[in-house]
C-alpha cells in the first residue's frame, strides 16, 4: 500500500524578535563602528595670526605706541638736543584679561560602564573645540574693530595712520561678498593700502568665508593666485595655499561674516542656499562688548559689528591676545568622585584681545556704506 505524504505545521522560533512578535531582528546586536558624527570642527588659527603674550602677573598687559619722528639738517655751531617737536610721540594700549571662560561636562560612572565608546576623549574634544571657537571669535571681531579705528597717536601736528574698510564689488547685493572677481580687486586694495602705510609685508594674511575661499579655488587656474610652494593635495587643503599680492588666505567659521558666524544662509541677497539645510542658517553674532556679562574688553554688539562686514585682511601687530591661563582641561577625582559617582570635565581658558595697530588692519564689507567704529 502505497504512502501517503501528510503536510506537517512547524513552529518558527525567531530568535531576534521580542516576545515573538514584531521585528524579526529588533533584538540583533547594533554594533559600534568605532567612528562618531561630530559636530563642526573648526579649525582654530587666531592663535598664531596675532600677537600672543602671556601674562604672570595683574590683570592687563600695556603696549606701546611710538609715532614717527623727522630728520633735518644741522645748523653748524648749533647744539644737538633732540628735534624742537619733541618726536616721537608715544600712546598705550592697554588689553585686560576678561573673565574665566569655561566648557564642562558631569560623566556619569555607570554610563561610562555601559558605554561601548570612549566618553571621556569625545567629551574633552568637543569641549576644546567651544574654548577655540570662541578665541578666534573674539581675536577676529579684535580685528574688525581696529580696522574702523584711528591712530591713537593723537599729538597736534603728528599724522599717524588708522584702519582701513574696503568696499567689496560695486552693488549694493551681498553677493558680491562671493565674487572671485571683486575679492582680487579687494585685495590688490588692501595690499596697497597697507604699503601706503608703512606696514611690514611679512605676516600679512587674510581670514574669509568657506564660500569665498572656495570660489577662489575655482579660479586659480585662470588667475594665477595658487601659491606655486604647494602642490597637489595642498590645493584642496583650505590652509592658506592660495596668495593674492603678497597676502596669505584662510578660511573660518568664526569670522564676522554678513551679520552671523561663517555663513549666512537664507538671508543673502542674489546668492541661492543650498537645498535641506533645515533650520540653519548661520549663527548670529552675539553681544560681546564691554557691558557684557565676563567681558573686560569691547568686542561690539551684534548692531555694532553689523550685517555688512565680509572678510579681513591684516599684518600680525593687528591685534593682540593676552592669555593669562592657556587653554587646560581639569578632570575632578578622589571625594567628590564618589560622593557625586561621576566626574565633571572641565575646560578653562583666560585671555582677552584688542587691537593694537590699526594702520596694519582691512576689513572688507560690502554695500554703500562702511561699517561705523565702535
Amino acid at each position: 500500500m502505497a504512502q501517503q505524504n501528510s503536510t506537517l505545521t512547524t513552529s518558527l522560533t525567531r530568535p531576534g524578535q521580542a516576545n515573538s512578535t514584531g521585528d524579526a531582528r529588533a533584538l540583533y546586536l547594533k554594533l559600534f563602528s568605532g567612528e562618531m558624527f561630530k559636530g563642526f570642527q573648526n579649525n582654530t588659527i587666531a592663535r598664531d595670526l596675532v600677537m600672543k603674550r602671556t601674562l604672570k602677573s595683574g590683570k592687563s598687559l600695556q603696549f606701546i605706541y611710538t609715532g614717527r619722528t623727522k630728520s633735518e639738517f644741522h645748523t653748524p655751531g648749533n647744539s644737538i638736543l633732540g628735534n624742537s617737536d619733541g618726536a616721537p610721540p608715544v600712546a598705550e594700549k592697554t588689553i585686560t584679561v576678561d573673565d574665566l571662560l569655561i566648557s564642562s561636562a558631569f560623566v556619569y560612572n555607570l554610563d561610562e560602564v555601559l558605554s561601548h565608546y570612549d566618553l571621556r576623549s569625545e567629551i574633552s574634544r568637543k569641549i576644546g573645540y567651544a574654548l577655540a571657537e570662541k578665541y578666534d571669535r573674539l581675536a577676529f571681531r579684535a580685528v574688525a574693530r581696529g580696522a574702523r579705528q584711528a591712530s591713537p597717536i593723537t599729538k597736534s601736528g603728528f599724522v599717524e595712520p588708522g584702519g582701513t574698510q574696503i568696499r567689496v564689488g560695486a552693488t549694493t547685493n551681498d553677493s558680491d561678498a562671493y565674487s572671485s572677481t571683486a575679492l582680487v580687486s579687494a585685495f590688490y586694495d588692501a595690499a596697497a593700502a597697507l604699503d601706503e602705510k608703512g606696514v611690514s609685508g611679512d605676516g600679512r594674511v587674510a581670514v574669509l568665508n568657506p564660500r569665498q575661499y572656495y570660489e577662489l579655488i575655482q579660479a586659480v587656474g585662470s588667475n594665477g593666485l595658487i601659491n606655486r610652494d604647494a602642490q597637489g593635495a595642498a590645493l584642496q587643503s583650505g590652509q592658506g595655499i592660495i596668495e593674492i599680492a603678497g597676502i596669505k588666505i584662510y578660511k573660518s567659521m568664526n569670522i564676522p561674516f554678513l551679520g552671523k558666524y561663517g555663513t549666512a544662509y537664507g538671508g543673502t541677497t542674489g546668492v541661492t542656499s543650498p537645498t535641506n539645510v533645515g533650520s540653519f542658517v548661520g549663527e548670529t553674532l552675539e553681544d560681546a562688548s564691554g557691558a557684557s556679562t565676563g567681558i573686560n574688553n569691547d568686542y561690539g554688539t551684534a548692531s555694532e559689528v553689523g550685517a555688512k562686514s565680509c572678510g579681513l585682511i591684516f599684518q600680525k601687530e593687528a591685534a593682540g591676545m593676552v592669555e593669562a591661563i592657556g587653554p587646560q582641561v581639569q578632570v575632578t577625582s578622589g571625594d567628590v568622585s564618589v560622593v557625586y559617582q561621576g566626574d565633571v570635565m572641565l575646560g578653562r581658558l583666560a585671555c582677552g584681545a584688542d587691537y593694537l595697530n590699526p594702520a596694519a588692519s582691512v576689513e572688507l564689507y560690502v554695500g554703500a556704506s562702511a561699517p561705523s567704529a565702535f
